[in-house]
Formats: structure tokens, sequence, C-alpha cells
């Protein structure tokens, strides 16, 4: 019988990619999530009074020409997608153990946060 090896290069590696892009993306996500939330919760306690055009002016202001406003807040919820994709494609790999049941289910989740991701663009772009 063949001698298998369980270290080293040859190793045979099985599950949530074990990677450290993904442990690296998921703090770079968390960080940019904890900054805007603090530039939000600024914003908020600088409002003169809590109204509508308060609040969208939070999202809706420029720097020049720039819609700085705009961007952050999709950068926010783009941070926000990439990093609820990571952890719930590994909650995924580690605890379905049915290759088709966990395709379905990351499929979904895929289809889930893109299409939360284009809903939050539409309604912030739109005002």
């Amino acid at each position: 019988m063949a001698d298998v090896k369980n270290y080293g290069p040859k190793r045979l590696v099985v599950g949530a990619h074990y990677g450290v892009m993904d442990f690296i993306i998921q703090r770079v996500t968390a960080v940019i999530m904890a900054v805007y939330t603090l530039v939000l919760l600024i914003g908020i306690l600088m409002m003169p009074a809590f109204t509508y055009e308060h609040w969208t002016a939070l999202f809706n202001f420029y720097v020049g020409v720039l819609p700085v406003g705009q961007i952050l807040a999709t950068l926010a919820f783009v941070a926000l997608a990439w990093h609820a994709w990571i952890g719930v494609r590994d909650i995924w790999m580690d605890y379905v153990k049915s290759v088709g049941v966990r395709l379905l289910l990351q499929v979904l989740t895929i289809l889930w946060l893109v299409g939360s991701v284009v809903y939050f663009a539409q309604i912030l772009w739109s005002i």
C-alpha cells in the first residue's frame, strides 16, 4: 500500500479554502464597515434635526462634482455583501455535506446578495 502524506505541499485540503486571502478580505471589509458606521454616526449626531432632508443629505453630499456620500455608502454596502458572502459560503462549505444542496445554497446566496446590492444602488443613486 502506498504511503499517503497528510502534510506538506501535496496534502489534500478540502472545505472552506483555508485561505489567507479570505481572512484578509474579511478583515478589510470589516474595517470599511466600521469606519463607515462611525462616519454615519457622527453625521447623525451632528444633524440639526432628524428630518428626511437631513437624512438624505448624509448620502447625497458632493465634494466638487464627485458624489462622495453615495460613493462611500456604495463602498460600505458592497463591503457588507462581500463580507457576508465569505462568511455564509464558509458555513455552507463546512456544514452542508451534499454537493448538490451546497451548490444550490451558494447560488441562492449569490443571487440574494447581488439582488440586494442592485436594489441598494437603485435606491441610493435615485435620490
